[in-house]
Formats: structure tokens, C-alpha cells, sequence
């Protein structure tokens, strides 16, 4: 129908036509009444996709992955080559900056706070499933105020000892802790992290009673180990390899959930009778609390192509499990990780200061 058939309707059939604004008043009026339904039926149309959260266009400008950590190192190095993969694929820069400090705090603040657009994202470790347990007094909700995007990987992981230790295996090591209860030194990058409840696990599950001897960090770590000064420690593949080489280091157990294929003669702890038992020391990527799942899944299927193309997987297989997963997929995990940590601590009374 016409407009100005709509108003004739409209005069002939309601109360405008008996009044006296039924002249030039009233044809303003129905203008504007017109003009009113056609927004409202405007308004009730689908929406476009961007206005429900949708990634097209996504990333409009540059990306930032804060990392919490220092830079250099094996995390840095996988970050970089994440960050050079995916700018080639989405057509935009993805560049780290490093924010280290208060366990993780500074980072995911900055993140939670920025927006929520995908453009600043956080690249993280396994420290994430387990700080709720060590701060309690958090200003924030760690699992609200940051949302999934990929499990990226995991570190291949080894039960490592001083050859001064007379194990060649995990059945000799538990053995022979249990025979010298507190004499053992087990190594670890600090208090509360994932080689400290690590170590809780395995003496809870071998009955033994390792000494836990916290440094400042994993660099701190394997000059003691060599020296004898401590006596084990969880280590990723890459850091021991060459000291395993060398002899200065022995392997009881690979402390990943599968072999891996530098040391596949090497059975892992899970064959040698402990069920589920790992080293968890994974890396994945994070974002703000609200960003849209749309540009969160996008992220996640760039990053599942990289981390499955012959040449990464080439150039950084041998050194790290390389996963890949949807969001969905790695909160599962994450979650799964936080209550088999909070388990542990309430069972072995761990308090941290």
C-alpha cells in the first residue's frame, strides 16, 4: 500500500477522521506515525552479524599478546613463532609484550581491563590453573575475567635426578626414597607452582618423602641439581636433554602422559604404576572476560591450522606436544586442572604464604 493510501485507511477507519485534526495537523501526525512503524518493523529484523559479536573484519589493527613472564626463554620462543604465524595468516600484526610480576597478576589485570574486542590477548602458561589456590585474596575471579581461546601445547616433561641418586627407574627411585625418607632434595621453581604440587603428588603416590626445596625460578634449579645440592626435579624435555646427554643428569620416568619421540625407549610414569601422573606445564592463549565467541573461535581455528602445519610441527614437535583445541575445549581443561590441584592441596594441608 501507498502512503497515501495508508493515511486514507487510517483517516476513514479510527477517531483521527472526526476531529479536527483530520486537515494538515493530522496528515503530520500520520507522517510520523508512518515513519514510526517503518522503525519499528526495522527493528525487528535480524540484526547484522557485527552487532551480535560477529569476527568479520577481525583483527581491524594490531594485536597484543601480553605475556606474563620475563622475556627470553622457551616460552618466549614458541610466543614469537605463534605471533609471526598468525599475523601472516590474518593480515595484521600480532606482536608479545612482556609484562612479568605478582604471579601472574599484572598481566591478567591489564588484560581483564582492556578491551574486549580480541585485539589484546594473553599468552599464558600452566600457573593459571593454580593461582586461585595460592592467592586467595585475589581482586578478581582469574576464570571470569579471562575467557579461553586454545590450548596451544604441552612440554614434553621428565623425573630427572643427580646420578649421586642410585635409581635407575621409577621403581628404584621410590625404592630407595622410601629407605632414606627426608634425605632427598626435590628441587623446585618456587612454592605453589606446578613442579612444587608436582612433587606433592608423587610422594603422596609413592609413599615417599621428598624434601621440596623452592628457588627462585626455573634457572635457579639446575645448577643445584648438577651440582648434588638437590637431588630431583621435574624438567622439560628441552632443559635436560642436554645434560642427559652429557650424563650429568639421569631419567627415571618421562612425567608426560605418552612417550615422547626423543626418549620413546624411556617408559613414563604412568606405566610405572602411577595412574594419570604429569608433569602439566602447558601453554595457551587467553582473552577479556567478554569477548565475543565469534573472534575467539576464529582465533582458536588459525591457531589449530599452525599448530598442525608440517612446518611447525617440524621445527617445534620434538621439543613440545603440540595440541590445539577450541575454547569450549580448553576451559574443560584448564577447570579439570584447577580441581585436581585444589584436590591435592586440601589433602596434603600445602599453605601458602
Amino acid at each position: 500500500m501507498s502512503k497515501s493510501g495508508l493515511m486514507k485507511t487510517l483517516s476513514a477507519k479510527t477517531p483521527f477522521a472526526k476531529t479536527s485534526c483530520a486537515k494538515t495537523p493530522c496528515t503530520k501526525t500520520l507522517g510520523a506515525l508512518f515513519i514510526c512503524l517503518a522503525l519499528s518493523l526495522a527493528l525487528a529484523l535480524p540484526q547484522p552479524a557485527a552487532a551480535q559479536g560477529s569476527a568479520e573484519g577481525y583483527p581491524s589493527k594490531l594485536v597484543t599478546m601480553i605475556v606474563p613472564f620475563a622475556a627470553g626463554g622457551p616460552t618466549d620462543n614458541e610466543g614469537r613463532i605463534y605471533a609471526q604465524k598468525l599475523s601472516e595468516n590474518l593480515g595484521q600484526s600480532f606482536v608479545l609484550d612482556f609484562k612479568p610480576g605478582a604471579g601472574n597478576r599484572i598481566a591478567t589485570q591489564y588484560v581483564m581491563k582492556s578491551a574486549a574486542d580480541g585485539h589484546t590477548l594473553m599468552y599464558t602458561a600452566s600457573t593459571h590453573s593454580v593461582i586461585p589456590l595460592i592467592y586467595s585474596d585475589l581482586p578478581y575471579d582469574p576464570y571470569k575475567a579471562l575467557a579461553p581461546v586454545s590450548l596451544l601445547s604441552k612440554r614434553w616433561a621428565l623425573i630427572v635426578v643427580n646420578p649421586s641418586v642410585p635409581a635407575k627407574n621409577l621403581a628404584e627411585y621410590i625404592a630407595y626414597a622410601r629407605a632414606n625418607p627426608g634425605q632427598l632434595n626435590l628441587a623446585t621453581a618456587g612454592a605453589g607452582g606446578s613442579q612444587h604440587l608436582t612433587g606433592v603428588w608423587l610422594n603422596a603416590a609413592t609413599g615417599t618423602e621428598a624434601t621440596m626445596v623452592h628457588y627462585k625460578g626455573t634457572g635457579a634449579v639446575m645448577p643445584d641439581l648438577l651440582a648434588g645440592r638437590a637431588h630431583l626435579t621435574f624438567s622439560t624435555l628441552l632443559t635436560a636433554l642436554p645434560h642427559l646427554k652429557s650424563g650429568k643428569l639421569r631419567a627415571i620416568a618421562q612425567a608426560s602422559l605418552v612417550r615422547n619421540p626423543v626418549t620413546p625407549e624411556l617408559p613414563t610414569a604412568v606405566e610405572g604404576g602411577l595412574p594419570g601422573f604429569e608433569y602439566s606445564s602447558w601453554l595457551g592463549l587467553l582473552a577479556p572476560g567478554q569477548t565475543p565467541a565469534p573472534i575467539r573461535n576464529k582465533i582458536a581455528a588459525e591457531l589449530n591450522k599452525i599448530v598442525t602445519s608440517p612446518d611447525i610441527v617440524k621445527r617445534i614437535g620434538t621439543e613440545l606436544q603440540l595440541i590445539g583445541s577450541t575454547p569450549a575445549e580448553f576451559e574443560r581443561y584448564y577447570l579439570q586442572e584447577y580441581e585436581r590441584w585444589k584436590k591435592l592441596v586440601k589433602e596434603a594441608n600445602i599453605k601458602f604464604e
